[in-house]
């Protein structure tokens, strides 16, 4: 419940503080008095986007403070605590300061937050019904959500919103999945070949320096053998072998080795050099018969010589790049075999989340089914009170072709207001005085089952007076009796209902006009009544009638 309200330097409010009460708060006063600002103040707690206009002139800042009473309200005390902004003895204060120049701020209970959380506290406190607002009726959106909160179907929304986000994720990703298989099998055949032909070659990144080799030795195979040949027949043929020379050499450093032992080292070099000379001869004779004429070989070598060149020019510029291709190609490969596994798997899965989001839209329409019923025949009970007794509203519910995030059917209000008249959308048979009336008839309808605590009308009874006015008091004061509402209003009728009657007055001073509120009881009263009749608020006989009034109501 909103305890007190306090502004300050907010447009022609200079320094205000309401206190109101539980039941029927009304507000009344002169045109132009202000008594709007006092909505808008309330706005922007309920999270209004502010504006520097709203600081009065010639003032740094306006401010703008509520307190709650949250002691039926544990859910609200709990969420509190879950921000760290917990309530002190379970009393909420939020708070918004609007700078003439300069940053905005926020608060609750004294600590800074931001204009946002302020607004959803607020948001779930206070149900602000302004002037204007009966047009929202037109929209069927809002249709929607006024039978969704009569039918208590808050939580199967949310499950519904909720089952068609992630089933339509799920088909999203199936189509970008098919997408991108189509896209795949576009290419299957080149990329197949592709793979295929760098798979086939089975590439090893050694064998070209092994490649190179046999190329250079089959190309030269005549002359190495001839060489080689050579070589071992200069060693160990011929009419002086080298080998011999060398061995007859070896004989005369033996014999200086025997006479003088320190040419032994002159020995052990012939001896080695006989030795290796004669490895070597031994070498190139077996290296002369190995060597093989082999053109197939040779024209086998080039073949591959030939294909690892083309591999690389495809795919490479180097043949590690080939390789690196192939395994690239082999996993888009893989990726295309294992496509219509995947495409399965999706599939199953949007089906289960489809079946999902059909069972809780299912349950959503079979609460809106019902609860149209009950809530057409509440409003319409409402209605005769209202000045509108031939009046009639009826839901019509109209399936869709696939349910959405709000549903499987349309929700639309249709209306006639005199007898014998087909319904029709409300757009095509109210006025905005009747659009008005019908607001009032919702709302009405939906305090027995509305959680917000405090109601506030601004100015819902325009243009209505005589025995309608009557009616609408009647209903606003049957909606106070469950809610704290709070009513700014015209009409007598009303105003002699209330529980607690604020007037609100314009001053002039100081060259600045200003606003203020003053709580009226006994005969302050009575004169406000009595110039709400149209009548002298010093006149006994006008007075009599506020009395009278007073009395009955």
């Amino acid at each position: 419940m909103l305890v007190e309200l306090r502004i300050r330097d907010f447009a022609v409010v200079e320094d205000l503080t309401l206190q109101l009460g539980p039941g029927l708060n009304v507000l009344t006063g002169e045109t132009g008095a202000g008594k709007s600002i006092i909505v808008d103040a309330l706005s922007l707690l309920l999270g209004e986007r502010a504006s520097s206009d709203d600081v009065r002139s010639g003032r740094d800042r306006a401010l703008v403070e509520a307190v709650f009473d949250l002691a039926n309200f544990p859910d609200l005390v709990q969420r509190l605590d879950d921000l760290g902004l917990p309530a002190d003895d379970d009393h909420l204060i939020l708070r918004r300061e609007v700078q003439a120049h300069g940053r905005n701020r926020a608060w609750v209970n004294g600590s800074p937050a931001t204009a946002t959380v302020v607004g959803e506290l607020g948001s779930r406190l206070v149900d602000l019904h302004g002037q204007h607002e009966h047009q929202t009726l037109l929209d069927r959106n809002a249709q929607r959500v006024f039978l969704d909160a009569y039918a208590g179907s808050g939580a199967v929304v949310a499950e519904v919103k909720l089952a068609h986000t992630t089933w339509a994720a799920s088909r999203q990703k199936l189509e970008t999945h098919r997408e991108r298989v189509r896209e795949l099998e576009r290419q299957a055949d080149f990329l197949r070949f592709q793979h295929a032909e760098i798979r086939d070659a089975e590439l090893d990144l050694d064998e070209e320096a092994e490649l190179e080799r046999d190329a250079r030795r089959l190309e030269h195979a005549r002359e190495l053998g001839e060489d080689a040949q050579k070589l071992a027949w200069g060693l160990t043929g011929g009419d002086e072998p080298v080998l011999d020379r060398i061995a007859e050499l070896r004989g005369l450093a033996r014999r200086l080795a025997e006479l003088d032992e320190s040419t032994a080292d002159l020995l052990g070099a012939l001896e080695n050099a006989w030795q290796t000379l004669s490895a070597a001869a031994s070498d190139a004779d077996a290296y002369a018969e190995g060597i093989d004429l082999d053109p197939a070989r040779l024209e086998e070598v080039q073949r591959r010589k030939d294909l690892l060149f083309r591999l690389k020019r495809k795919y490479g510029p180097e043949l590690s790049d080939v390789v690196d291709t192939g395994a690239r190609l082999q996993a888009e490969v893989e990726q295309l075999d294992a496509a219509d596994r995947d495409l399965t798997s999706l599939q199953a899965e949007v089906e289960t989340r489809e079946a999902v989001l059909r069972d809780a839209a299912t349950r959503l329409t079979a609460a809106r089914v019902d609860a149209a019923e009950r809530f057409q025949t509440a409003v319409n009970d409402v209605f005769p009170a209202l000045g509108m007794p031939d009046a009639r509203l009826e839901i019509a519910l109209r399936p869709l072709d696939a349910p959405g995030t709000s549903g499987a059917e349309s929700v639309e209000f249709e209306c006639a207001m005199n007898s014998g008249f087909a319904v029709r959308p409300l757009s095509k048979v109210a006025s905005g005085g009747e659009l008005s009336r019908i607001m009032l008839a919702l709302k009405a309808v939906l305090a027995e089952v509305d959680a917000v605590p405090t109601l506030i009308f601004d100015e819902i009874d325009a243009g209505i007076g005589g025995v309608v006015a009557t009616g609408v008091a009647a209903k606003l004061a049957e909606v106070a009796l469950n809610h704290q509402v709070f009513v700014i209003t015209h009409l007598p009728q009303l105003a002699s209902r209330a529980c607690a009657h604020l007037l609100v007055e314009k001053q002039s001073g100081s060259g600045l006009v200003s606003t203020s509120v003053v709580t009226l009881q006994g005969e302050d009263r009575v004169r406000e009544i009595a110039r709400m009749l149209g009548g002298d608020p010093e006149s006994a006989t006008s007075r009599d009638h506020a009395r009278e009034l007073l009395q009955t109501g």
